[in-house]
């Protein structure tokens, strides 16, 4: 069985330095190390950020795509592949801005993946614009009077869109976000993990201080119910989002994989795609 130093590989990330993508990568190998997987049976496609250059960080298969196109390609590699594992990954602005299309569909679709967003609440890669999770008044070089243009609550979103596993960490909080990531891989269907993770650099507002400061921990509720759908809705709009741990978990649906009919359940790698002479002169007959 592959420990977490197993996922290491020799790439150094570029991030800077106090970064909260570095815990969540340290995580994301940790929780791949627990759940019993080996690197070559996990695939790790990220889009376009500081944070997409995740998935050249660890010892597996990866995929560094194109902004806001990471659930797309992580979709089809699960299809194609079901024996893989597949970690799908983006900050903020990739996932919630030019990216939240397919994040909505990919939702509702209910994929067996899951998707990490490391949500620091600013453009970084770009050095320091609003993003969608910006809050009002937030000055940055895009909105140097202040934004005027309400947050983005991707939780709310999530559970409108039918989400079958919702979670939300903090990067500082590695135990709580390694436990998080565990239960996601092991959730069958689509599992949406939030990360706040601070921008050092240009973020000065929405700090590893003020994140400890406002968030609210669902451990300090004992009797709180995660597959209570209503009951989720409520605490995350009683909080405004800032609440940590198993938001929402609905095991009873289906994967959208384990419904398909006509496909072999181990998907299209596994499978003897080889046509015979007669098989090609069907399909070429049926273009003329």
């Amino acid at each position: 069985m592959a420990t977490f130093k197993e996922f290491r590989n020799n790439v150094k990330p570029n991030w800077c330095p106090g970064c909260g993508d570095f815990s969540v990568q340290a995580a994301i190998q940790r929780a791949a190390a627990n759940v019993g997987l080996e690197p070559e049976s996990l695939a790790v496609i990220s889009g376009i950020g500081c944070s997409g250059r995740i998935s050249g960080y660890i010892n597996a298969y990866g995929l560094h795509g194109i902004h806001g196109r990471a659930l797309p390609i992580a979709q089809g590699v699960k299809l194609a592949n079901r024996e893989l594992t597949v970690i799908a990954s983006g900050g903020d602005g990739d996932g919630f801005a030019i990216g939240m299309g397919h994040t909505v569909h990919a939702i509702r679709r209910n994929i067996d993946l899951t998707y990490i967003v490391m949500d620091n609440q600013i453009y970084g890669l770009t050095k320091g614009q609003t993003s969608p999770r910006s809050a009002e008044g937030f000055k940055t070089k895009s909105t140097p009077e202040g934004s005027i243009e309400s947050t983005l609550s991707p939780l709310e979103i999530a559970m409108s869109a039918g989400a079958t596993f919702i979670a939300q960490s903090f990067s500082s909080d590695l135990k709580q976000l390694t436990a998080l990531i565990e239960a996601g891989l092991n959730h069958k269907g689509f599992s949406l993990i939030n990360v706040f993770s601070p921008c050092v650099t240009f973020n000065k507002v929405n700090t590893y201080d003020w994140f400890k400061e406002n968030i609210v921990n669902l451990d300090q509720f004992p009797d709180y119910d995660p597959s209570n759908r209503i009951a989720a809705m409520n605490k995350i709009m009683e909080t405004n989002g800032m609440l940590t741990g198993l938001i929402y978990q609905n095991k009873e649906r289906q994967s959208y994989e384990s419904m398909i009919g006509g496909f072999q359940p181990e998907g299209l790698a596994n499978q003897d795609l080889a046509l015979s002479q007669e098989q090609f002169a069907k399909l070429v007959a049926e273009f003329k």
